[in-house]
């Protein structure tokens, strides 16, 4: 029985430092955000969340004129939010440009304030950006992605300076793996 104890005692202790190198890692990794709307926010979360270098995701409400909106009041498209996705991403692992090339192949940026059967500006395409840089970027992927011809339609997607991102009810994060789906039912 000892044994055992000491084992069990040794597997906690490595759990522990593992997470503690996690942490440190971590706080030593410069991150950058990420912010897309893209229609319903769960299925761009699961689009995203699982790349390799991001370090978080979170969904929420950017955009509008309320504070601290609910989902509720979002719904009624009266506050001018749309859902989103907050990405925390380490860009030493993946580049910016290949989150917008994904962005650009998980929905249809065609559609003004709709992504299939939802429809209202809190649906609306939207990269809100959190540097020049990014903006310099989104601009071009927008401009690349439009004279492509990959659609027929001309590409409506809002590029906007980052707004106060207000994160979504717990509920809503991780809204898809928590009932064991990887998209929603379109």
């Amino acid at each position: 029985m000892p044994r055992a104890a000491t084992v069990k005692q040794r597997n906690v202790d490595l759990k522990a430092v593992a997470r503690s190198a996690q942490s440190l890692h971590r706080a030593s990794m410069k991150t950058e955000k990420a912010t897309f709307g893209a229609g319903c926010f769960w299925g761009v979360e699961e689009t995203f969340r699982r790349l390799k270098g991001v370090v978080s995701t979170a969904v929420g409400y950017a955009g509008g004129t309320k504070d601290n909106p609910t989902y509720e009041d979002v719904c009624t498209d009266e506050t001018g939010h749309a859902e989103v996705l907050e990405i925390e991403f380490d860009p030493a692992q993946l580049k910016y440009e290949e989150l917008l090339d994904i962005f650009w192949s998980n929905h249809n940026p065609t559609t003004l304030n709709r992504q299939g059967p939802d429809v209202g500006t809190q649906y609306r395409s939207v990269i809100f950006y959190h540097s020049p840089e990014q903006k310099t970027a989104a601009e071009a992927s927008k401009e690349k992605i439009d004279k492509s011809g990959r659609f027929r339609r001309p590409v409506v997607t809002q590029i906007e300076p980052a707004a106060k991102f207000w994160r979504a009810e717990e509920y809503h994060q991780r809204y898809l793996e928590k009932r064991g789906q990887s998209h929603c039912a379109i």
